[in-house]
């Protein structure tokens, strides 16, 4: 198989070329050059935001194209106009984001989406996703597969959410545990995403597929447990009800990441409906796999994860460092 990577040197693209790689498949990995690429990759670059950025692109053929796009919707729109007629199946990784509120649970890939615009350039992440959905859906009708990912874990996130957790167990001592304890966590780790990526290309599946773990497959008091396990630091897990964390101005998500107290939010983003994903095939690995793997590559790049440290794979303008004078008002009652 010769497999085009559209982006691919980041989170998820290099989790799907490293992967492609291991098959024994020809990747070619198309990117701006930030990042060094994974190994036994043939590399182009180019900057499709920019005129005449995808020169390296007028030439050659692929039997599998995957698109991790976020930015503006006309570069998707544009990319499949000069690569029409060269490659044979086409992803897009989209985002669970994408549909529209309110929504009633289950959340299923036949709930209305936002009306994003394959003709829109800079916009937000939710309405960037839905415009290079409905590019894709333009330029191949049925023929696209539409990937909709909600929170993704493993080594090299670069969302930052399991790294600020596995720092605060790092640091020991009593640590504040958002409750309920036994709530689903829906997440999908980046190399069973890849492994699903890649198999379905390789069937030719097609259409809107929700991507992360079934309901049930971890719950919070296993994925923090995990955490406190894998740091070896000692730390404590007080478990705290949502009420007091709200009114202590903790904000769910951002503030705790991942974290959404009981509701229609929580039931949408860690209650979906995965079963046509699973029917065809997906497959997750256990939470405490996917913490133990993320932490040795933050120790590989952070060293001894130093307290209070300030990590360069943490996007700043999503999370929050959590108020130790808060967390310790809390954990005392």
């Amino acid at each position: 198989m010769r497999v085009l990577l559209l982006g691919g040197t980041e989170f998820v693209g290099r989790a799907v070329s490293e992967a492609a790689v291991a098959r024994g498949w020809d990747v070619t990995v198309f990117h701006r050059g930030r990042h060094a690429p994974p190994p036994g990759v043939e590399a182009l670059h180019g900057d499709r935001s920019l005129p005449d950025g995808m020169a390296p692109l007028q030439k050659g053929e692929w039997d599998v194209a995957v698109d991790t796009w976020s930015g503006a919707p006309q570069v998707v729109r544009d990319t499949l106009r000069l690569l029409d007629g060269r490659i044979g199946h086409y992803t897009y990784v989209s985002s669970r984001g994408i549909y529209d509120f309110p929504v009633p649970a289950p959340l299923t890939e036949e709930r209305p989406v936002v009306a994003g615009s394959p003709d829109d350039g800079d916009t937000d992440y939710r309405n960037a996703k839905a415009g290079g959905e409905v590019a894709a859906e333009q330029a191949l009708g049925g023929r696209a597969l539409r990937v909709r990912p909600g929170l993704i874990f493993g080594p090299r996130e670069n969302s930052g959410r399991v790294p600020w957790w596995l720092r605060r167990a790092a640091r020991g001592g009593l640590q504040l545990a958002p409750g309920p304890r036994t709530a689903s966590l829906q997440y999908i780790d980046v190399r069973d995403l890849a492994t699903w990526i890649l198999d379905a290309a390789r069937n030719h599946l097609h259409g809107a597929y929700n991507l992360v773990c079934p309901p049930g497959h971890a719950t919070t008091e296993d994925f923090l447990t995990a955490c406190v396990e894998v740091t070896g630091a000692g730390a404590e897990l007080r478990w705290i009800d949502p009420e007091p964390i709200l009114k202590a101005g903790i904000r769910p998500w951002t503030g705790l990441p991942g974290w959404l107290p009981p509701g229609e939010m929580h039931e949408l983003l860690h209650r979906t409906d995965v079963s046509k994903a699973v029917a065809a095939g997906l497959r997750c690995r256990p939470v405490e796999e996917t913490v133990a793997d993320t932490w040795a590559w933050l120790r590989a790049v952070e060293g001894d994860v130093p307290e209070g440290s300030q990590s360069r794979y943490r996007v700043a303008h999503e999370l929050v460092d959590l108020d130790p004078d808060v967390e310790a008002k809390l954990l005392a009652g």
